[in-house]
């Protein structure tokens, strides 16, 4: 009989889980999201962490309990070959597409562009990338001891200058809270919903859920039961976590308006925010700071989807696929921050639909013993609402790229479709899919 599993434990490996999630998105949204919403600012919030944090913890849950051996495996219920397509896909959004040039463009546009004259912004970024992946190549190739160091001493640096910031913005506000901007006004809930997905955190739940699994093994747990146990609890803690320094960053981009302005991004604010506070002096520490919590993120990135990419094309070994990250990772960063979150929207708005049934769907697998048709069935339906809901969000980033057929099938899920103007018009139809695949004979897709 195994040992009362200590609250340390949980800790450990919750603040490990909390190192994995937070990174450059994590500060830039919510605090974009307070200013946008103001008055609003309990209903966005709360939408927000709807996405941002239940989600995450949903997906952590649904590796733990199904016992997949990470995604590709849980995702290879549907069938062996979505299994490789979707976790192709979502590695290289959490990977080289989005979230690895935006762990290089954040500490750029928090510690630097303020001070720099617009004409030389350009060539700045492409001279502070290039060596931001210059050396995130170098510890890539052998991560273990500077991803140590970095954990232990760097981003507990990071919050405490993080948290001294907050402190100052509670203690002595910036301002009273505005009118809300936009969607914000007559939607703020479902705003804030659609606007978690930009964290990119439930995607890379089902992505880290191994790592914590193979956490909570090293730590001595190795009973089913006790491994379930370790692993909700351990998301709890994280999640408690997070949630409260997201209330606490989006209570500061909702009281700053008055002292700040308004700007195109998060990173621009907290900047600004930092400024008004420290200084140009202390805006920079708090930006070399963000570049080493940054850097700890994408060595994180680099290393997990390298090591993805070298099992699933093993004859390319595991040092070119560093290289190859860094280079398209340095490539995309250079479009800048604003235009990587423009394009990230599109992609995410395609895959959180499928990431979140595949997740229910893993959750609940034992009310319909694993049956392999739920999975297929189900995931068919929500791939023709995802995809129309990509179709939608890339037509508002670039006009140009309507096409009537598609247009067509939009104007009939918004007349027909339960909850699709809130974003959620996947629902019935997963449901249905579901039910279909109830009535398909028994056929597992391996053992749970």
């Amino acid at each position: 009989m195994q040992q009362k599993i200590p609250f340390s434990t949980y800790a450990v490996i919750g603040t490990m889980l909390f190192g994995l999630y937070f990174g450059a998105g994590n500060l830039i949204f919510p605090i974009q999201l307070g200013q946008l919403a103001g008055t609003n600012f309990w209903f966005g919030l709360i939408g927000f962490l709807v996405t941002a944090i239940g989600l995450p913890f949903l997906g952590i849950l649904a590796i733990g309990l199904s016992g997949s051996n990470g995604l590709r495996d849980l995702a290879s219920r549907v069938h062996p070959l979505f299994g490789v397509i979707f976790s192709l896909a979502l590695y290289l959004t959490i990977g080289p597409f989005f979230a690895i040039p935006r762990t290089a463009t954040v500490p750029f546009v928090v510690g630097f562009e303020p001070y720099i004259q617009a004409e030389h912004t350009t060539l700045l970024l492409a001279l502070f990338s290039f060596v931001f992946f210059a050396i995130v190549f170098y510890f890539s190739l052998n991560p273990a001891k500077i991803m140590d160091y970095i954990g232990k001493y760097l981003t507990p640096a990071f919050l405490i200058v993080l948290f001294i910031l907050i402190i100052i913005s509670i203690v002595k506000p910036m301002g009273h809270f505005q009118q809300p901007i936009g969607d914000y006004v007559d939607s703020a809930f479902m705003t804030g919903f659609k606007e978690g997905y930009n964290t990119m955190d439930a995607l890379a739940s089902l992505a880290f859920g191994i790592v914590v699994i193979n956490a909570i093994k090293s730590a001595g747990i190795s009973d089913r039961k006790e491994i379930a146990k370790a692993t909700w609890k351990s998301g709890i803690f994280a999640m408690a976590l997070m949630t409260l320094i997201y209330g606490l960053i989006t209570y500061m981009g909702a009281s700053s308006i008055d002292a700040v302005g308004t700007f195109d991004n998060g990173g621009l604010i907290f900047a600004a925010v930092a400024d008004h506070y420290f200084g140009s002096y202390g805006a920079i520490l708090l930006a070399v700071i963000i570049v080493l919590a940054c850097l700890k993120t994408s060595i994180g990135l680099i290393t997990s989807c390298s090591e993805f990419f070298h099992e699933v094309f093993p004859k390319i070994s595991y040092k070119w696929f560093v290289f190859l990250l860094c280079i398209v990772s340095f490539t995309i960063a250079n479009f800048g921050l604003t235009n990587i979150i423009k394009f990230a929207i599109p992609v995410l708005m395609f895959l959180y639909p499928i990431a979140i049934v595949l997740i229910l769907l893993a959750l609940c697998s034992s009310l319909f013993k694993n049956k392999q048709p739920v999975y297929a069935v189900a995931m068919i339906f929500t791939i023709f609402i995802s995809v129309i809901d990509g179709y939608k969000a890339l037509v508002a980033s670039i006009p140009t790229a309507k096409l009537s057929i598609f247009d067509a099938i939009e104007k009939a899920y918004s007349n027909f479709l339960p909850f699709y103007d809130m974003g959620l018009g996947w629902i019935l139809p997963a449901l249905i899919g579901a039910f279909i695949g109830c009535l398909f004979p028994a056929k597992k897709a391996g053992e749970i």
